[in-house]
């Protein structure tokens, strides 16, 4: 017998989805909108992965740049210049960046854009060795 889970329905279904963008609306305040790009992320095969939800973008929209640790995930979604009756389809500028883990080799990356999900995965070679500690001589 299948089970059934309800989901939680908002009265206002925007209102959850000013929350989720509310750290990039104060980021970068100069530039309109900013919505974060909602992602997943896993390790698979020694490689480090990252799936985000891009519906409905053209690949020449979407930029992925990696660099210093950071793996960041750029687009923007342009709005068509028709009269609507109603809308709820976010324009406008969507970005996302996160922290590689240790080891992510930034050479070894691959991107891939189907079906609205770009996956982005990072070769994970051997992470760098603790600190050790040096002795410390003195006088010889």
């Amino acid at each position: 017998m299948a089970t059934l889970t309800r989901r939680q329905r908002f009265a206002f279904p925007e209102i959850p989805d000013w929350f989720e963008n509310l750290p990039a609306r104060f980021a970068m305040p100069t530039m309109g909108d900013l919505y974060t790009v909602r992602i997943e992320d896993y390790t698979e095969n020694d490689r480090y992965v990252v799936r985000a939800e891009l519906p409905g973008m053209a690949p020449e929209d979407i930029d992925v740049l990696i660099g210093d640790g950071v793996l960041t995930v750029r687009a923007e979604r342009s709005e068509k210049d028709i009269t609507k009756n109603h809308s709820e389809i976010r324009y406008g500028s969507m970005s996302r960046s996160v922290s590689l883990p240790p080891g992510a080799d930034e050479d070894d990356v691959k991107a891939d854009y189907t079906d609205g999900m770009l996956t982005v995965s990072v070769g994970l070679g051997t992470e760098k060795q603790e600190a050790k500690h040096v002795e410390i001589r003195h006088g010889g």
